[in-house]
């Protein structure tokens, strides 16, 4: 199983298998045959308030991290990562989005939460 993060703005390679857009909104400036996105779960993306809470200021991506977990935990989100965690059972994962600092977006936590439950 292979879990692994890109931006949506990079193209899309072989070894990306299957796509999955992590983000609420669509990126501005990609179509969707260049995003080459599979699956777009909305509800795996963090709730508008804690998005909000995140980028208020000088906050922990650690707090981030616990906080959107715990609403990972919530059984809609919990249904999505289920989904997207028997994708990765199948073969590779992309998490695709458009942060410009993927490994401190809530798409590093998502992907550390499907690789532990998965090993």
């Amino acid at each position: 199983m292979s879990v692994r993060i890109r931006r949506v703005y990079e193209a899309p390679e072989p070894e990306d298998g299957v796509r999955v857009l992590v983000d609420r909104l669509w990126p501005r400036g990609v179509s969707k045959d260049a995003a080459r996105v599979d699956e777009w779960p909305k509800g795996l993306t963090p709730s508008t308030e804690l998005r909000r809470w995140y980028h208020a200021g000088e906050r922990s991506h650690e707090e981030f991290a616990r906080r959107y977990e715990a609403e990972l935990a919530e059984p809609e989100a919990a249904e999505l990562v289920e989904r997207v965690r028997a994708l990765a059972a199948e073969g590779d994962v992309t998490l695709v989005t458009s942060s410009k600092t993927p490994e401190q977006s809530h798409a590093s936590v998502l992907a550390r939460l499907l690789q532990e439950r998965q090993e």
